[in-house]
């Protein structure tokens, strides 16, 4: 697809919205008219405070004109973006429901719009200006408060420690994270914890030494439980022997995959430490398991939840996905029911999302359209009957290129929030990041400013350019030098 700005530079913000449509295509920002199998001509006209948008799109043509108040960018650029937005409508007969709305973190501007010009006011700009339906406002509202609760738990010296464990038993069709399959990956995986490990005690040093109070740990990847019950206590009790464990508010494991957990994996879990695990089956319908490239079963899943409970977990998670192939309305709903028959203290609804990295492709004629459709039923399907449960809304955020312009939700038993979460989406406070691929992302005590220490991405680099990646940690020390009251 060809994006043609005239008059205007607000490129980032209408591929964007482009791709609320068209997902999967390649987009092409140009400032001149070249025609295309679908392209869009978006106008501006400062002067007369005019914006017009023209949708070309297999054969057909769609317009839409209209004025802008206000001399700023701001107003411009949303005036055309809405422009651009009702010529899509029209084209695929697709209304997204969140509208124009693109970015990651819309709890954050609707809680500070509320604080700024209040809720009537800040639900009206949602629904007017934005174009974002009566229920995914409602879900900025029932989300706002516990993501606000769970924030004000942090303090200006506060962090959270995730471990990266980048393998998994298989790679699903749908995965876009940067993990290896165990046979593919098999003689990294034991040094690779030696130096996990290494890279843990220097972290805990790093972090004694700017006088930071460790709040949450998280261990995920990958599939955590794709590492020997030998190498989980290793790395566990690494944790346990560096950092201070005896105030922090929580400590989660995922343990994943069906197919990759035992028993002796869980009772290594448990006495590392963790206060709270996921068992992620995404669907419990097995047709849709094998056509993801899942090795395991609905029955599997059922078999590792009751065996964690026997254990004495008491706050488990389960993961979800809505729209994933093959799987149906009907089918998404008798997952929902039978997740809910294990009665978990939280669930994590997924939407897609189609990354260029996932085995997942998909082309034609606005693809996105139709199965959109469908996983907005799901997940308001799942959203009615888990708050019905009694298993509410708590944090919430948005990724690109998922179907329908939906939303990942993490629901909860009051109590039951995993705060790991909300601190990482919402960028709280700093997360000491440890593993391959792990970011680590520094945030200013007191302030917005985040500055990030990137790990190297694949295993074989973490191994062989270990000590290189350990001399990048010092900028954890350089950075907290800036403020005065962690020294």
């Amino acid at each position: 697809m060809n994006l043609c700005n005239i008059n205007h530079g607000f490129n980032y913000e209408l591929e964007k919205l482009c791709r609320i449509f068209m997902p999967y295509e390649k987009i092409n920002i140009l400032n001149e008219i070249k025609p295309d199998e679908v392209y869009a001509v978006c106008r501006l006209e400062r002067e007369s405070k005019e914006a017009r948008a023209e949708l070309f799109a297999y054969g057909k043509e769609y317009t839409c004109g209209s004025r802008f108040e206000g001399d700023g960018d701001k107003d411009a650029e949303l005036c055309l973006a809405s422009c651009l937005y009702r010529c899509f409508s029209k084209a695929t007969g697709y209304t997204a429901e969140w509208g124009l709305l693109t970015g990651v973190r819309p709890v954050k501007l609707y809680s500070r719009m509320c604080r700024e010009v209040g809720k009537e006011e800040t639900d009206r700009y949602f629904k007017e200006r934005l174009f974002v339906s009566e229920d995914k406002i409602n879900l900025c509202y029932s989300t706002m408060e516990p993501e606000e609760n769970i924030i004000a738990k942090s303090r200006p010296q506060s962090f959270s420690l995730y471990v990266s464990v980048p393998f998994c038993p298989s790679r699903c069709s749908y995965c876009s994270f940067v993990s290896h399959s165990v046979d593919k990956a098999d003689k990294l995986i034991e040094p690779y914890c030696e130096l996990l490990c290494k890279e843990i005690a220097e972290t805990a040093r790093i972090a004694k030494e700017n006088k930071l109070k460790l709040e949450t740990v998280y261990i995920g990847g990958g599939t955590p439980t794709a590492l020997s019950a030998e190498q989980l206590r290793k790395v566990m009790s690494a944790i346990a022997e560096n950092f201070d464990l005896s105030g922090i508010l929580e400590y989660t494991v995922e343990a994943g995959r069906p197919d990759a957990t035992d028993k002796d994996k869980l009772i290594a879990i448990k006495e590392g430490g963790a206060t709270r695990i996921s068992v992620n089956p995404q669907t419990m319908n097995n047709s849709v398991l094998e056509a993801i490239g899942r090795k395991h079963t609905a029955e599997q899943t059922v078999e590792t939840f009751k065996l964690a409970r026997s254990l004495g977990f008491d706050n488990i998670n389960m993961d979800l996905i809505a729209g994933l192939p093959t799987d149906t309305l009907d089918g998404f709903k008798r997952t929902i029911d039978e997740i809910l028959e294990l009665d978990p203290e939280s669930v994590t609804v997924h939407s897609l999302s189609i990354k260029k990295a996932s085995g997942i492709s998909a082309s034609g004629a606005f693809p996105d359209a139709e199965v959109g459709k469908t996983a907005s039923d799901m997940v308001r399907y799942a959203k009615d009957t888990l708050e019905g449960s009694g298993i509410l809304p708590y944090y919430m955020y948005r990724q690109s290129k998922t179907v329908g312009n939906l939303e990942n939700v993490g629901y909860a038993k009051r109590g039951a929030e995993c705060l790991y979460n909300v601190y990482i989406m919402d960028e709280t406070h700093t997360i000491l990041a440890c593993g391959a691929s792990a970011v680590t992302k520094l945030r200013e005590p007191d302030g917005p400013f985040i500055d990030r220490i990137y790990n190297f991405k694949y295993p074989y680099e973490y191994i062989s350019r270990f000590d290189e990646l350990i001399e990048r940690k010092k900028g954890i020390t350089e950075f907290y030098r800036q403020y005065k009251h962690t020294k």
